[in-house]
């Protein structure tokens, strides 16, 4: 793409999206030119379309992937193209609520066991123990540990927002034991990486090495820890809209996915057939 694709990553900052988000655009812009071989402004609605599909029937991508790739091609053509007539009446698909996937207390102690390396088990246990996204553990420097307050800042989470979040006495004593070793200054967890911190990516390996380590099978993620992290407290009997908070969530209907998780929730909950008068049998007794 060359100078359209730098316009657009200018497009991008200018509209203060994040750099996960920028990195995620550009990629997909990138694949939707190179599927046609040709310049996006030689391209409109119908090869928009038909990509789409293609992606859909063909590559058979997950629904956040089509998403992201929608939004990525729309964005190209509303705001650096100029031409938001090419993509006006694209729909964003209808998405199939599935069940959250959780990891239970016992397998989250296990998988974290099994991380050999410090540095990620700190970074693992802080997306469990707070309840973070793994870019916003990623990004976490040193000062937003705050051990006076016993809270974890979390600065320009998902949607540019900030927040605070719990700092639990088990988070802070592995914190300060990798501390100890490395002694992090700015990136709480600094790589070679280009940001200066830990790649996702080499989370989900390590993430992944740990799953085999411990013996458990299943289609996890890392960020399986902050579903099970929200979960969790659930079941402690903690309210919705304090796991709201704590999350970041805009809607507290997006905090209320958790409910159909949450088993101790449901065996608590007393089903309205309880509170039935007896119910007779209305056949009639055989005589005799």
């Amino acid at each position: 793409m060359g100078k359209l694709r730098d316009r657009m990553e200018e497009d991008l900052k200018l509209r203060n999206v994040s750099p996960a988000t920028r990195k995620v655009y550009l990629l997909y812009a990138r694949k939707f030119v190179a599927h046609y071989g040709r310049p996006p402004t030689e391209l409109g609605e119908q090869e928009v379309r038909g990509w789409l599909l293609h992606l859909m029937q063909v590559e058979q991508v997950s629904h956040g992937t089509y998403r992201q790739c929608l939004a990525a091609v729309k964005f190209l053509y509303r705001v650096t193209l100029g031409q938001p007539g090419d993509v006006q009446y694209l729909p964003f698909p209808r998405n199939r609520r599935r069940l959250l996937v959780t990891l239970s207390l016992e397998q989250v102690a296990a998988v974290l066991g099994a991380v050999r390396s410090l540095k990620y088990r700190a970074l693992l246990m802080s997306m469990y123990a707070a309840g973070l996204r793994i870019s916003e553990a990623c990004r976490l420097r040193v000062q937003d540990v705050d051990s006076k307050q016993m809270v974890l800042r979390v600065q320009d989470g998902k949607g540019g927002k900030d927040r605070l979040t719990l700092l639990s006495p088990r988070l802070l004593q592995i914190l300060r034991e990798y501390w100890k070793t490395d002694k992090p200054k700015g990136w709480l967890f600094p790589s070679r990486t280009h940001e200066g911190h830990l790649s996702p990516d080499s989370v989900r390996h390590v993430f992944r090495g740990a799953l085999l380590e411990a013996g458990i099978q299943g289609d996890f993620s890392p960020h399986d820890l902050r579903h099970s992290f929200a979960t969790h407290l659930l079941d402690a009997g903690t309210e919705l809209v304090v796991i709201q908070a704590l999350l970041g969530h805009r809607a507290l209907k997006t905090t209320a996915l958790y409910t159909h998780v949450s088993t101790r929730t449901l065996r608590r909950t007393t089903s309205p057939a309880e509170c039935l008068p007896p119910v007779w049998n209305a056949q009639k007794k055989p005589n005799g």
